[in-house]
């Protein structure tokens, strides 16, 4: 069985995010989904309308995850990969390069981002 994960934060969950999760999950059998915390997006100085709870729910709906988990920090992403034996890891390629010492623990793969959205533009256009 081979496992894959990503992560990010899922607010104002649309098209895009359901790609990533679709190509995601057509990667391998298993896709594990790691939803930025409320504490960690602070710690980031980000801020998202939902909070953790409702954007962890609104995540393990989506057909395409088998699991989701908390991210709390940037440093926890070897001990996930260890932890639940993960195959690949899949972020979109606006992150690319920046996860590539991820490599000696699993595949990594930049996933092209879905033209036209972004949280961030919908979050402008609603201001």
């Amino acid at each position: 069985m081979k496992t894959v994960i990503t992560y990010g934060t899922f607010d104002i969950l649309h098209i895009g995010h359901i790609n990533l999760l679709k190509r995601a999950k057509d990667l391998g059998d298993k896709l594990i989904v790691a939803v930025s915390s409320d504490a960690f997006n602070r710690g980031k100085h980000k801020s998202s309308l939902l909070n953790y709870e409702n954007r962890k729910t609104v995540v393990e709906a989506i057909c395409y995850v088998d699991m989701v988990i908390a991210e709390n920090s940037w440093e926890q992403k070897i001990e996930d990969i260890q932890k639940y034996k993960v195959d690949t890891f899949v972020m979109g390629d606006d992150w690319e390069g920046e996860f590539d010492f991820l490599k000696e623990y699993c595949e990594v793969i930049y996933l092209p981002r879905t033209e036209g959205i972004s949280t961030t533009e919908i979050k402008t256009d609603i201001s």
